[in-house]
């Protein structure tokens, strides 16, 4: 590995071990075994190190298992046939992902006060809404594409609104797949 992956492992692992509040640039760089200026070199600030290693560790595991649970539900199914399947799925993911979800919150406030992360989080989202596009489609494709993307970009939005219920209020009765297509049903006026 390079310095900026060396990084981005370090600051993982320092944050995990020392708290996203606790921990500092040093302890960072210790974790990655490289000098502390190579962390204005590579990321310009350790909150932008944070927030990448954050998003890129957490995301693509979460990316991973929502995409595997699209795929696992739309084998020989419609879309609407393994929506509840799908959202079920996501419901796991959650679950197994909370200490993550728990962490990536606690950085987003950090990245509501900075506007160059910002910049990177709209980004970040932006891949994230194609990884899921594209899973959809794959498993769907009779779906257009713009179809595929404003599903994806649904799916996204909808499973944020749950990573952040499960965080907050982890005992809450969660919003089930089945329930989930009761409710859009009710919306369409079925």
């Amino acid at each position: 590995m390079g310095n900026r992956e060396d990084l981005l492992a370090g600051a993982r692992q320092a944050v995990l071990e020392r708290g996203l509040a606790k921990v500092t640039a040093r302890d960072i760089a210790k974790a990655a075994g490289v000098s502390l200026a190579a962390i204005g070199y590579h990321f310009g600030s350790k909150d932008q190190l944070v927030t990448e290693a954050i998003t890129v560790g957490i995301g693509t595991e979460i990316g991973d298992g929502m995409e595997a649970a699209i795929r696992d539900a739309g084998e020989g199914r419609s879309l609407w046939e393994s929506l509840a399947a799908i959202w079920n799925g996501f419901i796991d993911v959650a679950q197994r992902n909370r200490d993550g979800l728990l962490l990536s919150t606690e950085n987003g406030i950090q990245i509501a006060r900075d506007p160059a992360q910002q910049v990177y989080m709209a980004e970040a989202s932006a891949v994230a809404h194609r990884g899921i596009a594209e899973a959809i489609h794959a498993a769907h494709p009779d779906l257009s594409k713009d179809q595929a993307a404003a599903v994806g970009k649904l799916l996204f939005l909808l499973f944020q609104g749950l990573a952040i219920q499960k965080v907050i209020a982890p005992t809450v009765e969660l919003l089930d797949g089945d329930s989930l297509l009761t409710a859009v049903e009710a919306i369409r006026g079925k």
